[in-house]
């Protein structure tokens, strides 16, 4: 094998695919889906073709033109990261139709029972597809090398609706046209009628395209009793059809159209046409995911004030930066990432201010130091580009990828000037759009496009260095400063007066939590959020640095509050630091109890992802 990639079978000596045509059966009472394939080579091939799979049941896999049934082997054992290895046998053939079913392990899928849900009514299934979990959903070279095009015909329940990554074209009666290539039973291998079932009474096809190649990890699609606001001439805001939240949703998210004109003077005309946005239920495991044209978002970001959209503004600036152009693996993830928080901190800057772009970039210079103490026995990991080789990416998900990323990009504007940067970002999308590319192609085009670059900037050490380099650069403006001077004079026993703080939202009271010592006296906790209520924020933000201050210091008046906020999200940003402060260091026989029945109890209402983090974390510390 020549792979591409540490965590796919992928052979570089293998014709990559360029399409594939998904039917999609959903079969909620067992958390299934019974599915057809038919991927599209971008040149024929003889020999062994190389799939990646994990949790698939694969049943037949046939020639499209003839149905004959081609060769297959499954590897026998599941490896931890990378699945299950599929090879199939080819004769000069440049498609090939597998007939599969999903497992209810399914690791990118979370299936919620209708008591899971906001409604409670009907039940709801979504994908978290990255970094490498597209591969529980249909066999594929799930890399972000191998960047596909699609289309899916998905049939659930009349009841329910889909959205999708892609641009949806019709809901309509199932016929049986749309299984063709799927005969009787016999034929098939799935053990009963597929036809029969897809054409039931009750069901509904609902029809996606997605003629633009994107990498596989940002295939995405939820199925819900969905609802929608219109928020822009390019966006709807969906959820459950719940209308507290739609309406919640829409009115955080109202600028939307604003933030996507001013990414596009800042980097050019908007690709992917709609900008829709999906909020998830509380389970969904990350902040946001920038699936193209129909962002995930976790209802954390519902804050009241607005201030939620600076998620929208990340996930949007993906649309230049991660979309159009990726990394090549998840080696290079700084390429995805630190380009669009930089992306992300310029839309801010113009929306919303300087101040708060530097609260922005002050909360992630907070955040790069403490990544850089969890990985203090394993340094590879503070590298931008790092070797990932039997390392589950999950595992190793931190801020250095944005944060570091960032700083690099930022050191280079600060060289350059930001009207030549502005100049070098336009430049570098239009060159790599709709591309996968790796550390040294940018290093590369860096050096062509600004001659002398590594006189000035030590490369090198940025991109292949431990640690944070010397020229990196704490963020400088007066409110910045101010709340820092405040958290230094809580360790002189000074608690900031309610007129000090009498304009701050989230981010000013959440940049003043993480610049507090790690832990102080538990009367101080106390008497902290007596004045200002900080354990009962709407913000999880706040919240969740402040139940991290308590859970440090010992404060247990908290830890009801700690077992609440475990039990009513799923987000991995808040699960991580809490179930890690409960388990990590001497002493904590108490609070282990604690993290393992709350965990036992919440466990089956974390996304999987989010449960292996949580069981990682245990494995180390418990």
């Amino acid at each position: 094998m020549a792979p591409v990639d540490p965590h796919s079978f992928t052979d570089s000596t293998h014709p990559l695919t360029t399409h594939i045509a998904l039917t999609l059966y959903f079969h909620f009472p067992s958390s299934t889906i019974h599915a057809t394939a038919l991927l599209t080579l971008q040149t024929p091939h003889t020999g062994q073709l190389s799939l990646d799979t994990r949790s698939l049941t694969i049943h037949k896999i046939l020639d499209p033109e003839t149905l004959t049934p081609l060769p297959f082997t499954l590897s026998s054992s599941e490896h931890s990261i990378n699945g299950r290895h599929l090879t199939v046998s080819l004769n000069n053939h440049s498609s090939i139709l597998i007939l599969y079913s999903t497992s209810p392990s399914s690791s990118a899928l979370q299936w919620l029972s209708p008591p899971q849900t906001f409604k409670k009514i009907h039940p709801f299934v979504y994908t978290q597809c990255q970094s490498v979990h597209a591969r529980s959903v249909f066999p594929c070279q799930d890399t972000p090398a191998a960047r596909v095009c699609y289309s899916a015909k998905l049939n659930v329940p009349r009841e329910l609706s889909a959205v999708m990554s892609a641009r949806h074209c019709d809901r309509r009666d199932p016929v049986g046209s749309d299984l063709d290539r799927v005969l009787t039973k016999e034929a098939t291998g799935f053990g009963f009628d597929l036809k029969s079932l897809w054409c039931e009474e009750g069901r509904v096809v609902e029809e996606f395209v997605m003629d633009q190649p994107i990498p596989p990890y940002l295939f995405a699609f939820a199925v819900g009793e969905l609802g929608f606001r219109e928020v822009g001439p390019r966006t709807r805001v969906y959820s459950e059809a719940v209308d507290g939240v739609l309406d919640a949703a829409a009115r955080e998210f109202a600028g939307t159209e604003e933030m996507i004109r001013q990414a596009e003077r800042l980097f050019g005309e908007y690709d992917w046409e709609r900008f829709d946005l999906l909020v998830l239920p509380p389970s969904f495991p990350y902040g946001g995911m920038e699936n193209p044209r129909m962002v995930f978002l976790t209802p954390t970001v519902i804050k009241g004030d607005a201030s939620g959209a600076q998620v929208v503004a990340h996930e949007l600036a993906h649309s230049w930066t991660g979309n159009l152009i990726t990394n090549k693996n998840n080696e290079h993830f700084w390429l995805n990432e630190g380009f669009t928080t930089y992306a992300e901190r310029r839309i801010v800057e113009v929306v919303k201010g300087e101040d708060i772009a530097a609260l922005n970039v002050g909360i992630g210079w907070r955040g790069l130091n403490e990544e850089m103490e969890r990985f203090k026995d394993n340094m590879e990991f503070t590298k931008l580009k790092n070797n990932q080789e039997g390392v589950d990416p999950d595992d190793i998900y931190s801020q250095v990828p944005y944060e570091k990323g960032f700083q690099f990009l930022w050191r280079i504007e600060r060289q350059i000037g930001r009207p030549a940067f502005d100049e070098f970002l336009k430049k570098y999308i239009a060159t790599f759009k709709f591309k996968s590319i790796d550390t040294e192609t940018f290093l590369d085009f860096l050096k062509a496009n600004v001659p002398g670059i590594e006189k000035e900037i030590d490369l090198q050490q940025w991109t292949e260095g431990t640690g944070i380099p010397p020229d990196a650069h704490e963020p400088v403006s007066n409110l910045y400063t101010k709340i820092v001077s405040l958290a230094n004079d809580f360790k002189l026993g000074r608690m900031p007066r309610e007129d000090e703080v009498a304009d701050w939202k989230g981010q000013e009271w959440e940049l003043y939590l993480e610049n507090l010592p790690k832990a102080v006296e538990a009367s101080q906790v106390l008497a902290l959020d007596a004045r200002y209520r900080l354990s009962e924020s709407k913000d999880y933000e706040v919240k969740v640095a402040f139940l991290q201050l308590a859970i440090s210091s010992r404060c247990r008046d908290y830890y009801g509050e700690v077992e609440k906020t475990l039990k009513e999200v799923g987000r991995m940003k808040y699960l991580r630091p809490l179930y890690s402060g409960l388990v990590h260091g001497a002493g904590k026989d108490e609070e282990k109890i604690l993290a393992k029945r709350v965990f036992a109890e919440a466990r089956e209402c974390y996304h999987p992802i989010a449960q292996g983090v949580v069981e990682a974390i245990f494995a180390k510390h418990v």
